[in-house]
């Protein structure tokens, strides 16, 4: 009963996509190797969201120019491109993922695919040949032949029926490991589903085959009745500790880290809202921390109005890791764990004991900010950037004055070395000015997108704005309709070489402006 619903509300989610007519020109398949300019969504292992083979920088990025626009099929795409030196690669929810030349945006290949695509292209090989993993947001973990876009293996869990592959998999050796969530948050929301009955989890599958080497759930014990409402529907827990964000991981101790989401309901576990260290091998666990215990939360709370009965009581305030971990150099010859969470605090840790080295509070946070999608990092300057939404949406702001803007850390110490808060465009709830996509940092530069449709770069030394742009605009797309500009969110700018790829459009989440454009920028050259 659970899949057949789950499964109509999928459908009629495809449904209500935006769709246009495609006829982008066709071309060859890519003829370069698969040197891509990023391994993982944090372009890095480490998650450090780092890019230091650009020649974009302080002192040409006035040159950075839109050079083509392709049209997308979703208003709210998920998925954070890839770049080689002839090919841009990207998944285009309910079409498949498509690539494309990378100067012209031509179409030199399709897999077709309905599904919502909802993570970052990870390039890899396998039998000798470049392949690309991705997951879709429902159906699980893909891999694709990158010069011919065939299908190599398709795989996912059978511990959960109900499991959502939102966060992004990285590739390390011959391993793909895939962070795994529940759209129970989302069922929750019809008062006669029995909320609820999922965990989330971790798993580890092999890169040749996608046959699956572990699965950790990360709540142990199987849920119990715990109640009821209106006489029938039944109450269940323990429940969710979900993992939305991409691992980090620390290669000469082969673990991963890994944040977790609040629980569904009560009984409330000690595994949400933590922070996870896993043996990579064989997925025991290393050591756990929680940082905030009894948050129990799910989408039904939204629904103010209903006293929805599937909204817990008493309700936390769903300040969960949904970011990405990331590992850092700490500038003294030592590694720190970063974790950033939707309360808008930032965290330090020592990745062998779990231990805090410093911690500090940037704003108010709440429901999807705070700390939403990721941070970036310049290792070399010691500097950690830290972008705060503290959107107040659906009438559950959190205590506290809001203090959105991109943050930049100290590394060491956690202490403030700018910020930055871009002006406000409108009092719409679409124009809301904070930040909640993942930046990206360059030698010299971070690159943020704004709720509000401005693309950014900043100084890394003290936050100025050296270069800006409005996405709020239609655009001709080499693959004919017009592209619609939106929200910048989710996975934030990507930057390869002398270009810079970006999503413009996300709608959502609290009621923020959608739009369909995939924007590839470039630096303009003397000839040009």
């Amino acid at each position: 009963m659970r899949v057949l619903f789950c499964t109509s509300l999928y459908v009629l989610v495809l449904l209500l996509q935006p769709t246009a007519g495609f006829a982008a020109e066709t071309c060859g398949p890519p003829q370069t190797p698969l040197d891509a300019y990023a391994s993982s969504w944090g372009i890095d292992a480490r998650n450090t969201r780092f890019q230091p083979r650009t020649v974009i920088n302080r002192n040409n990025v006035e040159q950075l120019k839109l050079r083509w626009s392709y049209a997308l099929s979703t208003d709210t795409p998920r998925s954070y491109p890839l770049v080689t030196d002839d090919t841009l690669y990207v998944g285009d929810g309910g079409r498949g993922v498509v690539a494309l030349d990378r100067d012209s945006g031509c179409e030199r290949w399709l897999y077709r695919h309905e599904g919502e695509i909802s993570t970052a292209l990870i390039p890899t090989e396998i039998d000798g040949a470049p392949a690309l993993i991705f997951n879709d947001r429902t159906l699980g973990v893909y891999a694709l032949n990158a010069t011919s876009g065939d299908l190599i293996w398709h795989a996912e869990v059978n511990e959960d029926p109900l499991a959502w592959y939102s966060g992004s998999p990285l590739v390390v050796g011959s391993r793909v490991f895939v962070p795994i969530s529940s759209y129970e948050v989302a069922l929750a929301m019809n008062p006669l589903y029995g909320c609820c009955t999922t965990s989330g989890g971790f798993a580890a599958f092999d890169l040749r085959t996608g046959n699956k080497l572990w699965y950790l759930p990360t709540i142990s014990e199987p849920p119990q009745e715990t109640g009821s409402h209106w006489g029938f529907v039944q109450h269940y827990g323990p429940n969710s500790a979900t993992v939305w964000g991409a691992p980090s991981y620390h290669a000469a101790s082969d673990t991963l880290f890994f944040g977790t989401g609040q629980n569904y309901s009560h009984p409330t576990t000690d595994t949400s809202d933590a922070i996870f260290a896993v043996n990579a091998a064989d997925g025991s666990v290393r050591w756990i921390r929680q940082f905030t215990a009894n948050d129990a939360y799910t989408a039904a709370c939204n629904i103010v109005a209903l006293n929805h009965p599937n909204c817990p009581d008493p309700m936390g305030p769903d300040v969960d890791f949904g970011a990405a971990t990331m590992l850092l150099g700490n500038g003294q010859g030592r590694e720190l764990l970063i974790a950033g969470q939707k309360s808008a605090q930032v965290y330090a840790i020592h990745p062998l004991t779990g231990d805090v080295e410093w911690e500090v509070r940037l704003g108010r946070g709440g429901i999807i900010g705070g700390v939403h999608w990721g941070m970036a990092a310049n290792e070399a300057s010691g500097v950690l950037f830290v972008p705060i939404s503290d959107k107040a949406i659906m009438g559950f702001p959190s205590p506290g004055e809001a203090a959105p803007g991109l943050y930049a850390l100290d590394i060491a110490t956690g202490q403030q070395v700018w910020h930055y808060v871009s002006p406000d465009r409108c009092d719409q709830a679409e124009c809301v000015f904070g930040l909640s996509a993942a930046p990206l940092a360059t030698p010299d530069m971070v690159f943020i997108g704004s709720m509000d449709g401005y693309l950014r770069g900043l100084s890394a030394v003290d936050g100025e704005v050296l270069w800006e742009f409005d996405a709020w605009q239609t655009y001709p797309a080499v693959n004919q309709p017009q592209a619609t500009g939106g929200a910048f969110d989710a996975h934030g700018p990507l930057i390869a070489g002398d270009l810079m790829v970006v999503n413009a459009g996300y709608s959502y989440v609290g009621q923020q402006r959608g739009g369909n454009a995939l924007l590839v920028f470039g630096l303009e050259t003397d000839h040009e």
